[in-house]
């Protein structure tokens, strides 16, 4: 084992054993770290690798949040069933916005500040529209267990966001070893270049918005699961999109 990989085996040892051996508000602490880690990975899955700059993240984490709540609280849905549901919307959202902008020739600022309107928009509509119960907000109803997707110890939300926060590491980690991601970064580098290569520049930009949009999506099921109330702003607001930048751009 070489060093790099003994030191992730150590730090992944610790990230287990820590909320076993503190009180709960650090356990809790621990899970917010991961958990804006894991909001930051999706923020770069298309912000670091392709070079998309996004302001608006938080319209595919307030999607997922009110789609994953609103099949739950109004439709019966039970909320594991739910979360795919939620992550499906989130990708298509990144779909539509990254299929609008990119057709339209849209690049940098442009792009960045076209993605804040659009997370705009949806704030707006989910304080105007019936069935998001508007500025009231949606509350779920505590229903502490596993199969609902609650629990009594924060221990499990904890592990949980340790499990993301993996996953999206790992999804950035194939990046760098794919194809896709050589494209991604080429693109990132210079499109016109990546085009003249051969390229789809258009086809990638979209691709990639589509998986950062999905991943930012099951954060947004997380949170409102874990909070058990959404409303417009927490869903939307401009904090949660630089939330996103600060911990990708800082870190």
């Amino acid at each position: 084992m070489n060093r790099t990989a003994l030191l992730c085996a150590l730090g992944l040892a610790a990230a287990v054993v820590f909320p076993l051996m503190v009180p709960n508000y650090l356990v809790n602490i621990g899970m917010l770290v991961f958990f804006v880690a894991f909001l930051g990975q999706s923020w770069n899955i298309s912000g670091g690798f392709a070079g998309q700059t996004s302001f608006g993240h938080a319209a595919f984490f307030g999607v997922g949040a009110y789609t994953s709540t609103i099949l739950h609280v109004s439709h019966g849905w039970n909320p594991w069933l739910a979360w795919p549901a939620a992550m499906a919307a989130g990708g298509l959202v990144g779909g539509v916005i990254a299929f609008l902008s990119f057709r339209a020739g849209l690049r940098g600022s442009y792009f960045a500040l076209i993605t804040l309107a659009f997370a705009e928009v949806f704030r707006i509509l989910a304080n105007s529209v019936g069935f998001t119960r508007g500025g009231l907000g949606m509350l779920i109803k505590a229903d502490q267990r596993a199969a609902n997707f609650q629990f009594r110890d924060p221990l499990w939300f904890y592990y949980l966001a340790l499990t993301l926060c993996l996953l999206s590491i790992a999804v950035a980690w194939h990046l760098t070893r794919s194809r896709f991601g050589a494209r991604l970064i080429a693109i990132r580098e210079n499109e016109d270049a990546a085009r003249a290569l051969g390229i789809d520049v258009f086809a990638e930009k979209v691709k990639v918005l589509v998986l950062s949009g999905a991943m930012c999506a099951a954060g947004g099921t997380f949170y409102a699961q874990r909070y058990l109330y959404i409303d417009p702003n927490i869903a939307f607001g401009i904090d949660k999109s630089v939330e996103m930048l600060l911990v990708t751009m800082v870190g």
